[in-house]
């Protein structure tokens, strides 16, 4: 049988050896963490390699994710669909081994990591889904959520601010069943972190009321073990465990220095690393004794068939709540689905009056939260600001988990972070609010959401000048253009009830990727919707306002300024002009359209075209061409009323029409 040292050293090799055969990559963290690993992996987490989706596994997150080597090798050690080929393919095209590590690509990876502190964001995340799960499913005796959330760290993931605005929450929230491990190798990339990084991490944590292990040996299995058992009895905080390491562990003349963290070792360097560890086997070389001491299938099947034995259980006694999570872990809606949009588009296209697009996404939220109890919110200190605050909303607070929404205070990055590790552990369909403008500092986690394809649907109010009297710090200009750059983010922008009901259905109809709402704080003017809008509009772009006779003007615009577009074409009518107005609500989903729709929409042969946004203006060069024109805000706002702003910028019915006039001459 191999000692815990032979099984970490299996780590070691394979990390050294990937890296040094891509010639890429961090062998450092992998070397260093690989003791704390092997005895999590194999004394305590509950997985099963043969089932990576199994609904009740231990997620384990490694946050710092540039050593995505320690957990390939992990993942094909114990068993899970990476064979050892994979490996050797480390970080080449179209292999199950990229550079970091990425959710849907690599059987066992949780979460996509890299960007330094998000790992541990969305680990945050996922011990809030299960502490929520368990709450509204588990019964006496009955545990069927029941699981834990481990992550990695290291130096750079606690010097991140999003560090800072997760763990804070955490720890008020108190997930005890949250553990993190911290690689305190005093290693960054620019050398010993002494210089630039000396907080008293374990003061800091215990003061956002973390549990805190300090000075674990991370190269001691005993110390390990009883670091992981102290942090497993903890009844109300999450825990940190302060792992003393060294980054390279193993390697003669690199060993705690910055230069094994991202750079080959190289092959002389490799060979008294095998000579200083006692490992003799060639390259990408496992012996049979200690690939069975890792095998962890026939343990994980058993796991998993205890737990399939308990649910069966639980389903017998307690039908209708086993059918209701095991929906929701499918990330199925409601049977009734269909019927509740239909009414609720049937409701929005009979408003008569005038309502901010906030506003009417709470009206949507109303009617929604209560047909879809996976619905799950928060806002970033601004719920009644973004509306988030729906009828019956329900916050979560320290040991009380039976809710439906988190107050995330000011923490817009950490919360659009957290919502992603909600949206990945399943089994609820997280969104969250904030300003438009404020986006700036979520928008990585953005990004993520979009690169991982998770249902997270973000509320981004106060969409443009029209916020008026708090200025151009506070007056969204060119966010809505530079988010409609993210590739699978799709952002709408409605123009009406209708519309931000579109929206919401859409987004929540989505498998495959997040959505973006952009509301306006002042009240539109609702706008006619005939039959045929309850199925274009859902297309992102569709044709609101058709003059009689063939249309010789188009005129695009979205949000606030559809309006705007609507009363100058009515304007050209009666002087004898014919202007189409086509509302764009979402230009992403309207361009996935295809070609014929698009033309029929947008005709290609009619070239005088007036787009009307306010924002940016460049964006919609791609619709009208450089023979149109855009009536846009290409500089920071003003602080005044809106009304004043929107007429300082040319948002008036007769600058349109003048507009529309040039382009017609």
């Amino acid at each position: 049988m191999p000692t815990r040292f032979e099984l970490a050293n299996a780590i070691r090799a394979l990390a050294m050896d990937a890296v040094q055969k891509a010639n890429s990559g961090h062998p450092g963290m992998p070397m260093g963490m690989a003791d704390i690993a092997e005895v999590l992996w194999n004394d305590f987490l509950s997985h099963n390699p043969g089932n990576p989706q199994w609904p009740n596994r231990d997620r384990f997150v490694v946050s710092n994710g540039h050593g995505s080597m320690l957990l390939y090798a992990l993942l094909h050690l114990t068993g899970y669909d990476l064979p050892i080929e994979e490996l050797k393919n480390f970080r080449q095209l179209h292999s199950k081994t990229p550079g970091h590590p990425e959710h849907g690509i690599t059987p066992g990876v949780e979460t996509t990591t890299g960007p330094l502190g998000q790992g541990l964001a969305n680990a945050v995340g996922m011990a809030i889904a299960e502490r929520v799960l368990a709450t509204q499913f588990n019964r006496d005796g009955f545990p069927v959520v029941d699981h834990h959330t481990y992550v990695f760290v290291g130096d750079g993931c606690l010097m991140e601010g999003i560090s800072h605005e997760a763990c804070s929450l955490a720890g008020t929230l108190g997930l005890n069943k949250l553990i993190v491990f911290y690689d305190d190798n005093s290693i960054s990339i620019d050398g010993e972190v002494e210089g630039w990084f000396r907080d008293d991490t374990p003061a800091r944590f215990e003061a956002y009321g973390w549990q805190v292990v300090r000075n674990v040996d991370g190269h001691n299995a005993n110390e390990i073990r009883k670091a992981i058992e102290t942090a497993r009895a903890s009844a109300d905080k999450p825990t940190l465990i302060c792992c003393k390491t060294i980054i390279g562990f193993g390697a003669p003349t690199l060993q705690g220095k910055e230069k094994c963290h991202g750079a080959p070792l190289g092959e002389a360097e490799i060979l008294l690393a095998r000579d200083q560890l006692g490992w003799s086997h060639t390259h990408f070389e496992i012996p049979a004794e200690v690939r069975a001491g890792w095998d962890a299938r026939a343990a994980g099947q058993a796991r998993e068939q205890r737990w399939q034995d308990l649910f069966d259980a639980y389903a017998a006694a307690f039908p209708r709540e086993a059918a209701e999570l095991q929906r929701r872990l499918r990330g199925e809606l409601p049977a009734d689905w269909k019927s509740v949009v239909e009414a609720l588009l049937a409701e929005t296209r009979a408003a008569d009056k005038p309502v901010a697009t906030r506003k009417a996404s709470k009206n949507v939220l109303d009617i929604v939260a209560v047909k879809l109890p996976e619905l799950f919110g928060g806002s970033a200190d601004l719920s009644e600001s973004n509306c988030t605050d729906f009828k019956g909303h329900k916050p979560l607070r320290a040991g009380r988990f039976a809710g439906n929404y988190v107050n995330y205070g000011v923490r817009e990055f950490g919360m659009s972070a957290i919502m992603n590790g909600i949206a990945l552990h399943g089994g609820l369909i997280p969104f969250g609010g904030t300003f438009l403008v404020f986006s700036d500092y979520a928008r990585n986690a953005l990004r993520m959401a979009a690169l991982m394809k998770q249902r997270s649907i973000f509320v981004l109010t106060h969409d443009s000048i029209g916020l008026g009297e708090d200025g151009p710090t506070h007056q969204a200009v060119e966010h809505v253009a530079s988010l409609r750059l993210i590739p699978g983010l799709q952002v709408w922008r409605p123009a009406d009830a209708f519309e931000t009901a579109v929206a919401w259905t859409c987004a929540i109809e989505r498998h495959d990727g997040p959505s973006a709402l952009a509301l306006s704080r002042q009240n539109l003017s609702p706008q006619v919707h005939p039959d045929a809008h309850l199925s274009d509009a859902r297309r992102g772009g569709y044709v609101l306002w058709e003059p009689a006779g063939e249309p010789e003007l188009l005129i695009i615009a979205t949000g606030s300024e559809v309006q705007l577009a609507v009363e100058a074409a009515r304007k050209l009518a009666e002087k004898g002009r014919r202007a189409r107005v086509v509302s764009m609500p979402c230009a992403e989903r309207f361009m996935a359209q295809d070609a014929g729709y698009r033309d029929a929409v947008l005709p290609p042969a009619l070239r005088r075209r007036l787009a009307i946004e306010a924002g940016v203006s460049l964006y919609w060069r791609a619709f009208v061409g450089f023979d149109g024109d855009v009536i846009g805000v290409d500089r920071f706002g003003e602080s005044a009323p809106a009304a004043a702003v929107f007429k300082l910028f040319g948002f008036t019915v007769d600058n349109v029409v003048a507009r529309a006039e040039r382009l017609l001459a």
